[in-house]
């Protein structure tokens, strides 16, 4: 059954103007994304930008579908989930109109400006996708810069055969560093090391043992490199002991591959006693252990970190880019020297190192109290803005385990049904299946970064995910390969 021939409830909004049918061509006149979500989203956008205003009739599926060269099932998923909002409006033979969706009636008061200049360039309302902190909680860079240039920092700007991390930020990092480190390094974020640790350490054919779900990017990497990745699932503690036993024994894994605290995508953190079992596992073989403490600064958990136990065997990666900059583009990556040494001695034949301006600005937030407490201050509300979220959730008869970081892993019924369904709302979410190891995860999930939420979003918010978590493919089911 198509929408058009669905009899939904729902009536024109009081004192709607005649209806005003809009031709196929200028409804889909700037729709460059031809998936339901983003014919959805495209269409929602135009509804609450007035492009649409309530009471206009629109084409046909049929013909929207032919304008589009799409199958009328594509546009109709994207209408029902429209209509599921109260964006559009089915009156059976009458046609399909637009309504007045509640989601879009916003309890916060909006601006002037707001209302001239509406965000049109984006199809969405509010973006849960990238994964990003909130620029507004960072560290004042302008008040670095000016602390640096009002010293003389002629020696950073000329010396190609200098030390490739400053001294005092290497003495800096050492203080707080989990394990005795024979050797610290400076990379270009967080990626950029574990990059360059693969290419160093993993050769065709090597069996990687990785978290599922895990980071997308470590997952192509491998894939670039020709290694295996096994999953190794996790539980509210961290990865499983018997399935990286497995992950050894059974497939050769020559390296793990772990985020320590606020795991990406779930915001899983190690306990104290997985830690232990971990490394119980670890210590029998020669697996190189890279981690990646990606939110450090912003995490609230206290970080379990396996080179405590196995200082010989491991990498421990931590990222700034969250907590201080990401455009700083700085990580420290620190480990036994033979691990490392390989690393820094290749990447003299290209970029050498990373710029020690940055390291210096880095440097001078690290030893500013004024930035230590702007950046103490996100961690807290980071948190607040999670648990407000998962509160919310729970009124709406979802509990998601409390995690920790700037993101929530959201178990739905079906991925693409409840992508649908957001982005009808103006609402953008990372899809779980990128995360995924498997070719068949067990079920369903949507990424959800928390960064971005305003307090007035929280109930809203609630409500429209809580109808996407439960909403039902309009069509066969077939699942990802």
């Amino acid at each position: 059954m198509t929408i058009e021939s669905a009899s939904l409830d729902g009536a024109l909004p009081a004192g709607a103007a005649p209806a005003t049918l809009m031709s196929p061509a200028d409804l889909t006149a700037d729709l460059d994304d031809r998936t339901p979500a983003g014919i959805a989203a495209g269409i929602g956008r135009r509804i609450r930008s007035g492009a649409l205003p309530p009471g206009s009739r629109l084409p046909t599926v049929r013909e929207v579908a032919k304008q589009l060269r799409v199958s009328p099932a594509t546009v109709n998923q994207a209408w029902r989930a429209l209509a599921a909002t109260g964006a559009i409006i089915a009156r059976g033979r009458a046609g399909t109109f637009v309504g007045e969706p509640a989601a879009t009636v916003a309890g916060r008061p909006a601006g002037r400006y707001q209302r001239l200049h509406p965000p049109s360039d984006s199809a969405f309302r509010i973006d849960l996708s990238r994964g990003t902190p909130d620029p507004a909680l960072l560290p004042d860079l302008a008040a670095a810069l000016r602390e640096i240039t009002a010293h003389d920092a002629g020696d950073l700007a000329a010396d190609y055969l200098g030390e490739a991390m400053l001294p005092e930020l290497a003495a800096r990092v050492r203080a707080d560093w989990p394990f005795r480190a024979e050797r610290l390094a400076v990379f270009d974020g967080a990626l950029d090391a574990i990059d360059r640790l693969l290419s160093t350490h993993v050769r065709l054919g090597d069996s990687v043992a990785v978290e599922d779900p895990c980071f997308p990017p470590f997952l192509d990497l491998l894939a670039r490199l020709g290694a295996r990745p096994v999953p190794v699932h996790l539980d509210e503690s961290g990865p499983l002991p018997a399935e990286l036993a497995r992950a050894i024994t059974d497939f050769g894994a020559t390296v793990f591959l772990v985020q320590p605290r606020a795991q990406n995508p779930t915001g899983v953190s190690l306990s104290a006693a997985r830690a232990r079992e971990l490394t119980e596992i670890l210590r029998a073989g020669e697996v190189l252990v890279i981690e990646d403490d990606h939110s450090a600064g912003i995490a609230t958990a206290a970080l379990r970190s396996l080179g405590t136990r196995l200082p010989q065997r491991t990498v421990h990666v931590r990222s700034y880019s969250k907590s201080h900059g990401a455009d700083l583009r700085l990580a420290v990556a620190g480990g036994p020297a033979d691990l490392l040494d390989p690393v820094i001695e290749r990447r003299m034949l290209g970029a050498g190192w990373t710029s020690r301006l940055l390291q210096r600005v880095l440097l001078t937030m690290l030893d500013d109290a004024a930035a230590g407490h702007t950046v103490t201050a996100a961690r807290a509300e980071y948190r607040r803005r999670a648990t407000e979220l998962r509160r919310a959730l729970a009124k709406r008869g979802i509990t998601l385990p409390r995690g920790d970081g700037i993101n929530l892993w959201l178990p739905v019924a079906d991925e693409n049904a409840a992508m649908i369904s957001l982005a009808a709302a103006g609402i953008k979410v990372a899809p779980g299946g990128p995360f995924e190891v498997g070719d068949r995860p067990a079920s369903d999930h949507l990424r959800l970064t928390v960064s971005a939420l305003a307090d007035a979003d929280s109930l809203w918010l609630a409500t429209e995910l809580a109808a996407a978590a439960a909403a039902a493919p309009t069509y066969r089911r077939v699942r990802r390969s």
